[in-house]
């Protein structure tokens, strides 16, 4: 039996450091769906200025902050852009790997989110849009690491994660000249 508003609710994000922002809509979701399955995109890129991260230590951040709350999953670049058709490959991934299609899709406020789930797959996907309150990107934490600058750092991850900041400051630091990437 269903204690919440919705039985599943997933986020899809490239968690390139999970920040505060992230922390909010994974809170959010939390409150309002009994489980909650975090996708994590472009898993297959690692040890790039964009995508520094290898999948493992994402999800290493998630359970860090989350522990067993969450279910975590890889979800690699289906090469096809932002449109319906990366909607449907999401929702395949979905029933794959929770057993069944979500019930809410939880994001930020992105137009490009707008059109993925206009499929008829997707057509009965209630989306809940989280706003930005908390001004920050993963870009910018990356700056953090790069500039050595752990005090604005810290203002914007959980303390879980600041045993982490040498391993990943290392990690950014080794990728932050490598533009080619591994992608499809």
């Amino acid at each position: 039996m269903t204690k919440k508003a919705y039985e599943l609710g997933i986020l899809v994000g490239r968690f390139q450091v999970l920040h505060a922002g992230h922390e909010d809509m994974i809170k959010k979701a939390l409150k309002v769906c009994d489980r909650v399955a975090v996708f994590v995109g472009s898993s297959q890129e690692s040890g790039t200025e964009k995508n520094p991260f290898s999948y493992e230590m994402r999800e290493k951040m998630l359970k860090t902050v989350f522990g067993s709350r969450l279910e975590v999953y890889p979800l690699p670049d289906a090469g096809i852009g932002n449109v319906a058709g990366w909607g449907e490959y999401v929702l395949q991934h979905v029933k794959a790997d929770c057993g069944r299609l979500p019930d809410l899709m939880i994001s930020g406020k992105e137009e490009r989110r707008q059109s993925w789930f206009d499929g008829p797959v997707g057509a009965g996907i209630a989306e809940l849009t989280v706003p930005k309150t908390i001004d920050i990107s993963a870009s910018r934490m990356r700056e953090f690491f790069i500039a050595d600058d752990r005090k604005s750092w810290k203002q914007y991850v959980n303390k879980k994660l600041i045993p982490l900041y040498d391993e990943m400051r290392e990690i950014v630091l080794t990728s932050k000249d490598n533009t080619e990437t591994r992608s499809i």
